[in-house]
């Protein structure tokens, strides 16, 4: 049974490709998730009355593309449905088993030139955008636990998983396919006896908000 997931921030609030954009911040609200528990978040309004540069309007969207194994910033076409929507970045090494977008310094979000005609200045990065809120900071990859202090073991683990070094609110295991299989309140010992034997993403929430990932196999 899966536990009682922590709420964080439902909203995404982005700036960058001011070119093509205008300077205007665009916030994005949480819509609903897909099959698979992914984030889908949307600016509003999408009436084809928000005016912008380039675009004619700004309604934008931010997506998990099951397909492509990515995320994927889109624009509207103007009418509001999303039907024929515009791409114009995807990101490209980001974690594909967040249940919410990378941050603009996660993986690589790519500019998308044949619709946007290289406006944007090649790909979002910290230093030509902001992108804060219901985004992860952290890429899929196992920490380098005496760097940041963080004990995390045994690895593989058969019925007990200790973490310690980090003060954390709540956890959050996917298996490989993205799919949320056991999560709560976090404390140093986690019982995996109950699940089944794979390999698995661990997910530590720490108390200022802060997601790190750790790879680990389930005997």
């Amino acid at each position: 049974m899966v536990s009682a997931i922590a709420v964080s921030a439902q909203t995404i609030d982005f700036k960058g490709c001011t070119p093509l954009f205008e300077d205007q911040l665009f916030v994005f609200n949480k819509a609903s998730s897909d099959a698979n528990g992914k984030g889908i978040y949307i600016t509003s309004p999408v009436d084809g009355d928000q005016p912008c540069g380039g675009l004619g309007t700004c309604e934008f969207k931010i997506e998990f593309n099951s397909a492509e194994n990515r995320w994927e910033f889109i624009a509207d076409s103007g009418n509001g449905d999303f039907v024929n929507p515009y791409l114009i970045f995807y990101n490209s090494g980001g974690n594909a088993t967040a249940t919410n977008p990378p941050a603009a310094n996660v993986g690589t979000w790519v500019e998308n030139t044949a619709v946007t005609a290289g406006a944007c200045g090649g790909n979002l990065t910290t230093a030509n955008s902001t992108m804060t809120g219901d985004v992860h900071t952290s890429t899929l990859a196992v920490l380098d636990n005496h760097a940041n202090k963080i004990q995390f073991f045994p690895n593989p683990v058969k019925d007990i998983l200790t973490v310690s070094g980090i003060k954390a609110e709540s956890y959050r295991i996917y298996n490989m396919a993205g799919q949320l299989v056991k999560s709560g309140g976090f404390t140093e010992k986690t019982d995996l006896s109950d699940m089944r034997a794979g390999t698995y993403i661990y997910q530590v929430i720490s108390t200022s908000g802060t997601v790190n990932e750790f790879k680990f196999i389930k005997n």
